[in-house]
């Protein structure tokens, strides 16, 4: 093969000649030119079948920067597939170099059941807020029992500061989080420290500033609407160039990248009525190319469909997904601790829905929802337990708050402490809210930086009419200030303190627990669980092979007497109450029947082959 004959691929693609592949898709432009941006020198591409416009330029290598002429219009564009965006979004593309001295040779990403995820924003983990910053840190994730980080969206976002959310080119990596060359460099560091990365990724819409797209094709279609404005047009006419687009962006951060993972964020605005749905396509084709390389990637979506045939096989009607987010955990949790009810925190019920999302995975199963005001959802119970991803925190549950509180802000040290152990016991695949295990006091607050006066403005008084009925709080924080934006760094030195410390050393003992004791480590759906719950009290029994536990969790005030099985003695485990972990103590077994517990969270192991007496 020459290089002229290497695959096709949407950009700009370097060629080991000394040339550049240029391709773009642009079915509503008959002529499409390259202006590059130090020499001058225009070329135009070679219009083809179904709106491709192609062409390989001789003198043109990485770092080249670029911009797009569509018709003889004198205003440029940039390439909808830009790879880089070195002076940021309304600067010139660049040809980017995929070239690099990968030394992962020998690392292998763990399965699914295997994982404990964690979430991060790149821009506010370190005082930094780059990717490069990120790496001084995998050493501490990793002590703690962290196997995974799960960078939040990183592709080109205007300005500097931005959850990514807002993204318009999703194949540039951010300039001011390092660019392409600081996400590799990241990756190969990540894995050196043993540890995954997955990427958030925006497939359901793009943001409003520097947006372009519509000057090519039809990416988007006025047939649906989203919350974010007109749909992806993933099912529509010439929807296969936009479908092309979006899975050669996923497979493209699996091959250039090593990543290992995939979230696509809020499929269910995803409307596609096609015989292949695009999410079956894109994992389809990221295990396919991660199998080329020798690797695994998995995908795994953010829903609030309650659908299983996100995870279940094509064989069976599927889409192929490997796992999905699984909120409903969270909102359980979150109103049994806190006591909230109001938003969607209505359609739950504290601990009884835990029992509900053990047995149907979805706790809203075919239910009715008071604040969707119909009925959602259907019973996944055959889907194995990992294929779920669980928190007690994340961007949106803590974000999405006017005021951005977490759960340190929101509960006492006891029930801190036993939420958090609530969730690393679950038989889900655990995610951490960056900060989460040593108890940040950050907030983590809505930050935009838009250049565009009349957006920005929009913005802020879009955020203040959500919030307007909790005024009562004060104001909300304006988006567009970067003092909300400062205010949401961690504080890393809090890891070091008193309370904070003492809760970071129980993070790493529960994590500890979860590897090496068999009943909790890798769970699968063939394992029974016995679910006992009263209305703040709920415990789980779970056995593997000679070994068998008892998780109790107690979201009330007062102490609880809890039955336990009566033909075994139980020795005390974990008891997130024990001094030890600056707790008031008092947990105690009353003889072999009972435990009487305060609030908190305690694992008991059976004594093998003692009987009770």
């Amino acid at each position: 093969m020459t290089d002229h004959d290497q695959p096709d691929h949407l950009g700009a693609t370097p060629l080991d000649d000394g040339t550049t592949r240029f391709l773009v898709w642009a079915p509503d432009v008959e002529q499409v030119e390259v202006v590059l941006e130090e020499s001058g020198r225009t070329a135009t591409l070679v219009p083809g079948e179904q709106g491709y416009h192609e062409a390989v330029l001789d003198d043109v290598g990485p770092g080249t920067r670029y911009r797009l002429r569509l018709d003889g219009v004198q205003e440029l564009r940039n390439d909808p597939a830009s790879r880089w965006q070195p002076e940021g979004l309304h600067g010139p593309s660049a040809v980017d170099d995929p070239r690099f001295d990968w030394t992962d040779e020998g690392w292998v990403n763990p399965t699914l059941d295997r994982h404990v995820l964690y979430e991060l924003h790149v821009g506010t983990f370190t005082p930094e807020g780059t990717f490069d910053a990120i790496i001084p840190r995998l050493a501490d994730l990793r002590d703690l029992g962290v196997t995974a980080i799960e960078l939040m969206p990183i592709w080109q976002f205007p300005g500097e500061r931005n959850w990514g959310y807002d993204g318009v080119l999703p194949y540039a990596v951010q300039h001011s989080y390092g660019g392409p060359a600081g996400l590799r460099r990241l990756v190969d560091a990540a894995h050196a420290a043993g540890i995954a990365v997955v990427l958030d990724v925006v497939y359901n819409h793009f943001g409003p500033e520097g947006n372009h797209l519509s000057e090519f094709g039809p990416y988007l279609t006025d047939r649906y609407d989203t919350p974010w404005g007109q749909a992806v047009n993933v099912d529509g006419p010439l929807s296969d160039g936009v479908r092309r687009y979006f899975v050669e962006n996923a497979v493209r951060w699996i091959r250039e990248f090593h990543v290992d993972g995939l979230r696509l964020d809020a499929v269910h605005a995803i409307l596609d009525q096609s015989a292949v749905h695009l999410l079956e396509q894109i994992a389809r084709d990221v295990h396919a190319e991660a199998g080329r390389h020798g690797r695994h990637a998995f995908v795994i979506a953010e829903s609030d469909l309650a659908d299983p045939r996100l995870v279940r096989s094509p064989e069976v009607g599927g889409y192929g997904l490997d796992g999905q987010w699984l909120d409903d955990v969270h909102h359980a949790l979150h109103v049994a601790f806190t006591g909230e009810r109001t938003g969607y925190y209505e359609d739950f019920d504290g601990l009884a829905d835990l029992e509900r999302a053990f047995r149907d995975r979805f706790v809203m199963a075919g239910r009715w929802s008071p604040h969707r005001q119909r009925t959602v959802g259907r019973p996944a119970g055959d889907v194995p337990y990992h294929r779920f991803v669980a928190c007690t925190q994340n961007h949106d549950q803590v974000g999405n708050r006017m005021l951005g509180e977490r759960k340190t802000h929101l509960l006492d040290d006891e029930p801190l402490k036993a939420i958090g152990a609530a969730l690393l016991l679950l038989p889900f695949t655990p995610m951490l809210w960056m900060g989460q295990e040593y108890g940040d006091t950050a907030p983590f607050q809505y930050f935009v930086s838009h250049t565009d006066p009349d957006l920005v403005r929009a913005v802020q008084e879009g955020r203040q009419r959500e919030f307007a009925y909790f005024a009562d709080q004060g104001q909300a924080p304006d988006p567009q200030s970067e003092a909300t934006f400062v205010r949401s760094k961690l504080d890393w030195s809090l890891r070091e303190r008193d309370g904070h410390a003492t809760l970071l050393a129980l993070y790493r003992e529960l994590l500890r627990l979860r590897r090496e004791v068999a009943p909790i480590a890798a769970p699968d759906a063939s394992d029974a669980v016995t679910v006992v719950h009263d209305p703040d009290t709920i415990s789980w029994r779970r056995s593997r092979g000679d070994d068998e536990i008892v998780v109790v969790v107690h979201a009330g005030d007062d102490a609880a007497e809890v039955p336990l099985p009566p033909d075994r003695r139980w020795e005390l485990l974990l008891d997130t109450a024990d001094p030890r972990w600056d707790g008031p103590g008092g947990v105690h077994l009353d003889g072999p029947h009972r435990l009487v517990l305060p609030g908190s969270c305690v694992v008991l192991l059976r004594t093998q082959g003692d009987a009770a007496a």
